[in-house]
């Protein structure tokens, strides 16, 4: 009977290991969830958008016409004019800019609330990343604890077994002091990793700008990509928010050169000139009192064409900035998708050799175990391997959880939709 006891404990370690190594399933809408509310709610997003929808702004401002000049002189000594003196004058004037002027200036402003916009979803894509990092290592924790929890009822099960052999006089009290030992290692990891539950806890809740002390569901399993399709090396970036704003950036300022030109030309001025004349005291005067009505005509003169040179070369400086700011950009994300690969395939590998370490420490421990259970003797290396056994366990979970980070990385890198 006790035979069959000791191998129900070592079939109840195996059935943990197998769960947490095989439960990879997808999280359904709760990760979802998280994300959908932090879209929502996460001030960083919140606040690129705005600077979105305030670019938006940008455009009508710049596409019109300048304000209409109105000059009225009412007061002082008038003109006299022949026909009456002046009561009254009102000048109205409005001034146009050169012919294309100002589409381009909208079309330049669009360009750039583009490359807002574009900024608003790298924001939002970079606190994606930051909420999916939080939820692995939640979930480590978290599974981490149940394995830390399953083992001390397992190693309840061998003081059991060592107390009775002991009394039967086939094995040592010593042994039983050694399970002591690891039993209170085993329940402070457990608080340790409890405590820094609550500050993993509080930054995902800060992220989602929620209560900090809500509740967090924690995933059984992460969703895990095993067999990946590898894109092809120019496509990789296409729809990367951050090169796509550059893009906008270059075309924007592109565009203000072709404004900075037309400011170049005149601006036309169309008014009217309306005078109140007043009646002379003078019989048959053609034309007496009656008002006086001229149209104007009104042209500036860009004589002075330093500022337009310095605004030219001010634009041609920003495009090769930004190119170049593109090209590192470009760099940046080309070496962090080559690390990102490295560790989804790192973590794959060390998978694979938990997995066969695993088969060979419980294949070890079977033995160990019926040997015990005959002789009573090498309890000692029993633990040893049963932690072996925790170890690889634990070893297997943080796996998964960097592959899901390495994994959630190339995601952001590439752009990935949800």
């Amino acid at each position: 009977m006790k035979t069959i006891g000791e191998y129900k404990i070592l079939k109840l370690r195996c059935l943990t290991f197998i769960v947490v190594l095989c439960s990879i399933s997808s999280i359904g809408q709760t990760l979802q969830d998280y994300l959908s509310t932090a879209s929502q709610n996460n001030p960083e997003i919140q606040s690129a958008y705005n600077e979105f929808e305030a670019a938006l702004q940008k455009a009508p401002q710049v596409s019109s016409l300048p304000d209409p000049s109105l000059t009225m002189s009412a007061f002082g000594r008038m003109i006299e004019t022949r026909v009456g003196a002046q009561e009254a004058r009102f000048s109205l004037m409005q001034m146009f800019p050169w012919f294309g002027t100002l589409e381009a200036k909208e079309h330049a402003a669009n360009l750039m609330a583009e490359a807002t916009f574009q900024k608003y979803l790298d924001s939002k894509n970079d606190v994606f990343l930051k909420i999916k990092k939080t939820y692995a290592e939640l979930y480590e924790i978290n599974t981490i604890i149940q394995l830390e929890e399953e083992n001390l009822q397992i190693l309840d099960n061998y003081r059991e077994l060592a107390l009775s052999k002991f009394k039967s006089g086939k094995g040592a009290m010593v042994d039983v002091v050694r399970i002591d030992i690891k039993r209170n290692d085993s329940e402070t990891k457990i608080q340790l990793l409890k405590d820094q539950n609550l500050p993993l806890q509080i930054e995902f809740n800060s992220l989602l700008n929620r209560d900090l002390d809500e509740m967090v569901t924690i995933p059984n399993s992460l969703p895990l990509v095993e067999n990946d399709v590898p894109l092809e090396r120019d496509s990789l970036f296409v729809f990367n928010p951050k090169l796509m704003g550059l893009d906008k950036k270059i075309e924007s300022f592109e565009a203000q050169k072709k404004v900075v030109k037309k400011e170049g030309y005149p601006m036309v001025g169309i008014g009217l000139d309306y005078s109140i004349i007043s009646k002379r005291d003078v019989p048959d005067l053609e034309m007496n009192g009656q008002d006086a009505i001229m149209p104007m005509l009104s042209v500036t003169l860009p004589i002075f064409r330093k500022k337009y040179h310095a605004k030219q070369k001010e634009i041609d400086f920003m495009l090769q900035a930004i190119h170049y700011e593109k090209q590192a950009v470009k760099n940046n994300l080309q070496t962090s998708y080559s690390m990102a690969n490295y560790n989804i395939s790192k973590a794959k590998t060390l998978k694979e050799l938990y997995k066969k370490q695993t088969e060979s420490t419980k294949q070890a421990m079977s033995l160990l175990i019926a040997a015990y259970s005959n002789s009573g003797t090498d309890f000692e290396e029993i633990l040893r391997m049963n932690q072996d056994l925790l170890m690889l366990q634990t070893a297997t979970v943080s796996a998964n959880k960097n592959q899901f980070i390495a994994q959630s990385t190339r995601d952001y890198l590439i752009s990935k939709q949800e």
